[in-house]
């Protein structure tokens, strides 16, 4: 038996065993830093660290108050709040009790809200604010199994009987431990890694969302599996702003826990590019359009200097690309990243002119990202690749714990989403879908066993829905979403998302797009622009001052947006091209349900949404 498989089979029952014996090892070390508004209330945050010590000590506190609850094992105790350092150490105090946590986005209306606590009859839901406790409180006579509400700011919150602060739970739990010192460790001994640890409800496109059940075995193999990767060492330093009630996120919190290195942890994204340089992170992970934003952000700020500045950096993203797609392509054959001496010439000058600052912006440090939850555009991916930040693209679902394949170190391969973690089994059925198998694979949908029946089979094989290909050597390819690929009048089938993600690498303005022509003869888009990047452009195409829907809707702009359009039909198949699009009057967003907070489409609500630009397009069903 190899050390990774040893590694991975001697896992505890639990990530709150995990974390018991994190503390015991380094009890001292740096665990966390998160940020905290400065006194003045003016200038940059002030940063505070927790050593593994401090951070167990709230842990086992909220763990306890939990208990004097009357918490019972398994029993769900719901997490509404944004990411945080109080998510982290409540969903590890739900643990240590031996609860169940269920993850509620704070986005979440009233009503799913409610469905939500009510469907995983949660006994107890942390809250982040009065905002979040106000949801509860509009539908409390809906959630009859909901006895207490805890809330993490206080802020214009009145206590009352059910209703406590964090820092008054926190209280109880001392005390209670104060008298029974051993409570922790019994409760965490008592863990079987059969037990249910999180209930996460996946955001569905149409109708209710399914609670996906995730045991604490699920955690405990990723945590292993994570570290067996050899991608993350003690000395990183890891930069979390995903949300954490997505399960991209959370499993982020495992595998430092296993590993023990720093994790800063700030969920407001438009801190980021303020955080970079005082977090300076090692890796961070991110969801596709981060980086989508930040190379449209570097395209149009190289516009806006003037034709030469902006020449110099299409000169560089194009060397950045061949020199990155060389250098892995010589890497998988040689086993060494080397490029011809002329290429490499040429990449050290738009390092110096292009790259160097780039790197510098995302803190100086950086010595890889991963990427997931969508796919990334293979042109974008190439052009950070060639710019020395490395995008790992990784791979996985809810339903799988999140992590079921990442791109190796040194041997990433853009466009792809590198090889199973170590433990997860793969196989590509006939029909293309891409099948896994292993101890991330969750143990089904909450209360609905028809559901779960339809994609996992009585041997454990999970029926993902995503369609892919697998190359010799391991590395995974994902073509399309099975339910999104489109069948035209004329018989062909479209990978949208591989359009898509074409249209992004080549238009520096674009924020969403969706491709349509399921059943009819020809290809139509949806295009919404990038606020920022387009208002900038605006400034110097005669549209200054105009509002974003003004700008859209000028004639100046849709000329502007067809040339992209055309220069991305060049590289399409015909029955590919886009003959007709239309802009959209404001950018697509969570808060109006036609994106998920890990920032994917929701190609039916946009569809049903848009369906009179749609129509519109289809007019006579003549071409443009």
């Amino acid at each position: 038996m190899s050390d990774t498989q040893t590694l991975i089979e001697n896992r505890p029952p639990s990530v709150a065993g995990l974390f018991l014996e994190r503390v015991a090892a380094t009890p001292d070390a740096e665990a966390y830093r998160y940020p905290v508004p400065s006194s003045a209330g003016q200038g940059p945050d002030e940063w505070k660290s927790l050593s593994w010590t401090q951070a167990a000590e709230r842990v086992y506190a909220i763990a306890a108050g939990l208990i004097e609850l009357g918490v019972q094992g398994e029993q769900r105790v719901a997490l509404a709040a944004g990411t945080r350092i109080e998510w982290i150490l409540a969903d590890l105090g739900i643990m240590c009790a031996g609860a169940a946590t269920t993850t509620v986005y704070p986005q979440t209306n009233a009503d799913e809200s409610a469905y939500i606590l009510s469907d995983s009859e949660s006994r107890v839901l942390i809250a982040e604010n009065a905002e979040q406790l106000a949801k509860a409180k509009e539908k409390r006579a809906e959630l009859p199994e909901l006895t207490h509400v805890v809330v993490i700011d206080a802020a214009g919150v009145e206590t009352a009987d059910w209703i406590l602060t964090l820092d008054e739970l926190e209280k109880r739990g001392a005390a209670r431990l104060e008298k029974d010192p051993d409570l922790i460790k019994e409760r965490v001994g008592a863990i079987t890694k059969d037990q249910l640890a999180t209930l996460i409800y996946t955001s569905g496109t149409t109708g209710r969302p399914k609670g996906v059940r995730l045991p604490h075995d699920n955690w405990s193999y990723m945590a292993k599996a994570i570290a067996a990767t050899g991608l993350v060492s003690t000395e990183d330093v890891q930069y979390l702003w995903l949300p954490l009630a997505h399960v991209f996120g959370k499993v982020l919190t495992s595998g430092q826990i296993e590993v023990g290195h720093v994790t800063a942890v700030d969920g407001r994204v438009d801190k980021i590019i303020e955080n970079l340089p005082v977090v300076q992170p090692t890796y961070m992970a991110a969801v596709p359009r981060i980086f989508e934003k930040v190379y449209n952000g570097v395209a149009a700020k190289a516009r806006a200097g003037g034709g030469a500045k902006y020449k110099i950096f299409q000169w560089a993203a194009e060397v950045a690309r061949e020199y990155a797609k060389v250098s892995q392509d010589n890497f998988r054959r040689t086993g060494t990243a080397s490029v011809p001496f002329g290429l490499g010439a040429k990449h050290k000058a738009a390092d110096a002119l292009v790259f160097a600052k780039i790197r510098e912006a995302f803190g100086g440090n950086l010595r890889a990202c991963v990427s997931g939850s969508a796919a990334l555009s293979p042109e974008i991916g190439y052009f950070f690749a060639g710019a020395g930040i490395h995008i790992l693209e990784g791979y996985g679902l809810t339903e799988s714990s999140a992590a079921s394949f990442v791109n190796p170190g040194e041997a990433y391969r853009t466009g792809t989403v590198g090889k199973p973690l170590p433990g997860t089994e793969v196989r590509i059925a006939d029909d293309g879908e891409i099948l896994l198998r292993g101890p991330g694979i969750m143990e089904g949908y909450h209360k609905l066993p028809e559901k779960t029946a339809e994609v996992l089979e009585p041997d454990g094989w999970f029926h993902t829905g995503d369609i892919g290909e697998l190359s010799p050597d391991g590395y995974l390819r994902i073509t399309d979403r099975k339910k999104d690929l489109i069948k035209t009048s004329g018989g062909k089938y479209i990978a949208p998302a591989e359009v898509e993600g074409q249209f992004k690498a080549v238009c520096p303005y674009v924020s969403n797009i969706l491709v349509h022509g399921a059943d009819r003869n020809f290809c139509t888009a949806l295009i919404a622009l990038d606020e920022a990047a387009i208002t900038e452009w605006a400034k110097e195409n005669g549209l200054e001052g105009k509002s974003y829907a003004e700008i859209v809707a000028a004639p100046v702009t849709v000329d502007m947006v067809d040339g992209y359009v055309k220069q991305l039909n060049e590289g399409l198949q015909r029955w590919q091209t886009i003959k007709k699009f239309r802009l959209l009057p404001r950018d697509l967003d969570v808060e109006h349900g036609e994106i998920t907070p890990s920032l994917k489409l929701k190609r039916p609500v946009v569809e049903r949404e848009y369906k009179h630009l749609i129509e519109e397009m289809y007019d006579g069903s003549r071409e443009r």
